[in-house]
C-alpha cells in the first residue's frame, strides 16, 4: 500500500473512525487500526518449500520474475523474499529483492539466480521478463513469479522455445488453479480476498453494535486469513490441496 494515503488515514482515526485495510498492510502497519491480509511471506515460503524438494537435490537454475523493478511495494519483497527462504537460499535485507548470493546451496543442491526481472503483474510483460531470462541464462529449469498471469506469460516464453521447467507462483484465483491442474504451473499458493471482505465487512457490523475489536494474528502485525498450496504434485512433509479442491475455494473467473 502506497504510503501516500497515510495522512488522509490520520485525519480520519484522528476524527474517531475505526480504519480498516484489507489485503496489504499499510507502511507502517499502525497506520490503520487493523488489516485482513494474507501472510505474503508464508504464501512465498510455502511454493520456495515445495519447489526445493521438486528439485530433489538437481543445480536449480532459477528465474525470479518479481512486480516491479522501479519501486518498492510489501507484497513484492515478501513473497520473493519467501520463495528464496523456502527454498533454503539466504537472503540479506528482508525488504529488497535481488540482493541475495546468486550463486551457492539451496536445501538439497547447489543454484544459480539467473536473472532478477519485472513482470509487472500481467502476462505479456511476464512473458517478455522470461524471454530476457532465457537470453541471460537458457538453462532455467525453475521458475518463480509474483503471481499467475505472471506464470502464464513465463511458460509462453518458455513454450516458443521448446524448453520447460517448474513454475510456481502466487494467488490462487480460479485462473490459476485451472493452470495447475493443466500442468503450466507446478504449485500456487492461494489466498482469499473474499474471507479478507468479508471479515471486514463483519468487524464493522461488531464495532457498530458494541462488539469488541479484533485483534492482529499471534507474532503478526494483521489479521492472517490463511493461505494454501495448491499443486497436483506433492512432496513430503508439506501440506497441500489438489487443483480440484482449489477450485471449490479460488476466486475470480477460471478464463
Amino acid at each position: 500500500m502506497s504510503t501516500g494515503v497515510n495522512s488522509a488515514i490520520k485525519k480520519a482515526r484522528d476524527a474517531g473512525l475505526y480504519v480498516i485495510a484489507l489485503d496489504t498492510p499499510p507502511d507502517p502497519p499502525d497506520t490503520v487500526d487493523i488489516t485482513f491480509a494474507t501472510d505474503n511471506f508464508k504464501a512465498g515460503k510455502l511454493i520456495g518449500q515445495w519447489a526445493q524438494v521438486q528439485m530433489a537435490g538437481k543445480p536449480a537454475t532459477i528465474a525470479m520474475i518479481d512486480l516491479f523493478n522501479d519501486k518498492v511495494v510489501s507484497v513484492d519483497y515478501n513473497r520473493d523474499q519467501g520463495f528464496l527462504t523456502g527454498m533454503g537460499i539466504p537472503v540479506n535485507d528482508p525488504k529488497k529483492n535481488g540482493d541475495e548470493a546468486k550463486t551457492g546451496s539451496y536445501n538439497g543442491g547447489t543454484y544459480t539466480i539467473a536473472c532478477n526481472e519485472a513482470g509487472n503483474g500481467e502476462a505479456n510483460a511476464g512473458r517478455a521478463a522470461m524471454e530476457r531470462c532465457l537470453t541471460k541464462n537458457p538453462d532455467i529449469n525453475l521458475v518463480y513469479t509474483i503471481n499467475e498471469p505472471t506464470a502464464v506469460g513465463a511458460n509462453a516464453a518458455l513454450k516458443a522455445q521448446g524448453k520447460t521447467a517448474t513454475i510456481v507462483s502466487i494467488d490462487g484465483g480460479c485462473a490459476g488453479v485451472a493452470a495447475v491442474k493443466s500442468g503450466v504451473i507446478g504449485a500456487t499458493a492461494q489466498q482469499y480476498p473474499l474471507k479478507m471482505a468479508e471479515l471486514g465487512v463483519q468487524a464493522i457490523a461488531q464495532i457498530a453494535n458494541g462488539g469488541a475489536k479484533p485483534a492482529n494474528s499471534q507474532g503478526l502485525d494483521f489479521y492472517d486469513t490463511g493461505v494454501a498450496l495448491v499443486t497436483d504434485k506433492t512432496a513430503a512433509g508439506i501440506t497441500v490441496i489438489s487443483s480440484d479442491e482449489g477450485s471449490k475455494i479460488c476466486w475470480g473467473s477460471a478464463s
